[in-house]
């Protein structure tokens, strides 16, 4: 077989893995994670993370990767990471965050690696994304801890941003604006370090060149006052409007007109959102798919675009009137959660989002007793678009989870 078949023959494979994703409990996790300047245990990683083992057979492209395949490069970066002055500076939980984004920051190159069939370039197209996504699952299933994974998965999604930031990123946004957002996203510090790793773990020709515009990452960063914390907005409000794209300034607040305030419900199915709605919001107003479809009388899964009809006109009346409401849907990742959230900020809307979380095992035995035409495998297969909502969707984010 030549290179090209035997790369789609593994992606094949890997791409039916994400939903049998498994790892050790947390604790035996803990008890890898290298110490400041010391080697890791590479075969009771490997041991534990049987998922990481088909990064060896994985090539790169030799412009960027003159190391070779993907394990070798994973390994220079962990090696990298341990002997630098971040990860000896941090305490136990942030060398556990830097320790497992540097070793899975790459574990999704098996699933998306091409080759071009003209030139025989090697790509790996969306492996960050991809890559979280992946390891979210991974880390969920061994119960590290909501805020300790949630750290290393928005580490993985954009491992790469420095290297791009001040030489004009691919999304056209300014380096001011990247660091800005980013800053309410995760710890920038943390980000640098991995992305200066990242680098050093690795033979390419610009290195030096990367490296430098890695430190003028840490400085934009210090000079926005957000290297190790969130840069400070004049309010949610203003905040909101400068994501979103506005030509606003975060130091000066934004006129804003009264709006409705709107409770977006996001999580897997059976993760407890009707029961918390009950609860704490029975007297709202209620706008979501699955209500569209019993107001229609339609089943699951039966004409979906007209019950989204349904939904959207409902709330778009809501919206035009300021009253209050709460959207109830999985809104399971960014691209979804994206169509409700753009709507209501349109229309002036102050936006919560309710996030909730549940242990693997609870989801399932909870599914398995709902009257329900969703079962427990078709739940698991949603696993590949979960993307935890971040704290700059939304004016205000709470995380409701077990773990």
């Amino acid at each position: 077989m030549d290179l090209l078949t035997l790369i789609q023959a593994d992606n094949l494979i890997a791409l039916k893995q994400p939903v049998s994703l498994r790892g050790p409990a947390y604790a035996e996790l803990q008890q890898l994670v290298a110490q400041a300047g010391a080697e890791p245990d590479w075969q009771a990683v490997l041991a534990a993370l049987p998922c990481l083992l088909p990064l060896a057979r994985t090539p790169q492209d030799p412009r960027y990767h003159g190391e070779g395949d993907v394990w070798t490069h994973t390994r220079m970066v962990v090696q990298a990471l341990c002997a630098g002055e971040d990860y000896a500076q941090a305490d136990a939980e942030r060398r556990f965050v830097l320790f497992y984004a540097a070793l899975l920051h790459d574990m999704a190159k098996p699933a998306t690696t091409t080759v071009d069939a003209v030139n025989g370039h090697i790509g790996q197209p969306g492996h960050s994304g991809r890559g979280a996504v992946d390891a979210r699952i991974l880390l969920w299933r061994s119960g590290v801890p909501f805020a300790l994974r949630e750290a290393i998965c928005r580490l993985i999604a954009v491992h790469q941003l420095p290297f791009y930031a001040l030489r004009g990123s691919r999304s056209g946004q300014t380096a001011e604006f990247i660091v800005r957002k980013l800053s309410h996203e995760l710890c920038i510090a943390e980000l640098a370090a991995l992305a200066e790793a990242d680098m050093r773990g690795r033979y390419c020709a610009d290195a030096d060149e990367v490296l430098l515009y890695i430190e003028l990452f840490r400085e934009l960063a210090r000079e926005e006052g957000c290297y190790t914390q969130a840069r400070a907005f004049a309010d949610s409000h203003t905040r909101m409007r400068y994501f979103n794209g506005d030509d606003v300034h975060p130091d000066y607040a934004y006129h804003r007109e009264p709006g409705s305030r709107v409770t977006v419900m996001c999580g897997l199915p059976a993760t407890g959102k009707s029961t918390w709605l009950a609860q704490h919001c029975k007297d709202l107003p209620l706008v979501g798919f699955d209500d569209a479809r019993e107001e229609l009388g339609l089943k699951y899964g039966e004409n979906d675009g007209r019950a989204v009809h349904h939904a959207v006109d409902k709330a778009k009346a809501l919206l035009r009137a300021r009253s209050d409401f709460v959207w109830n849907a999985t809104h399971l990742s960014r691209q979804m959660r994206a169509k409700t959230l753009d709507l209501l900020f349109a229309y002036g809307a102050t936006v919560e989002v309710i996030y909730l979380e549940q242990a693997e095992r609870t989801l399932l035995e909870r599914n398995r007793r709902r009257d329900s035409s969703l079962s427990n495998t078709g739940l698991l297969r949603m696993l590949h678009r979960w993307e935890v909502v971040l704290p700059s969707e939304a004016h205000s984010v709470r995380y409701l989870t077990a773990v």
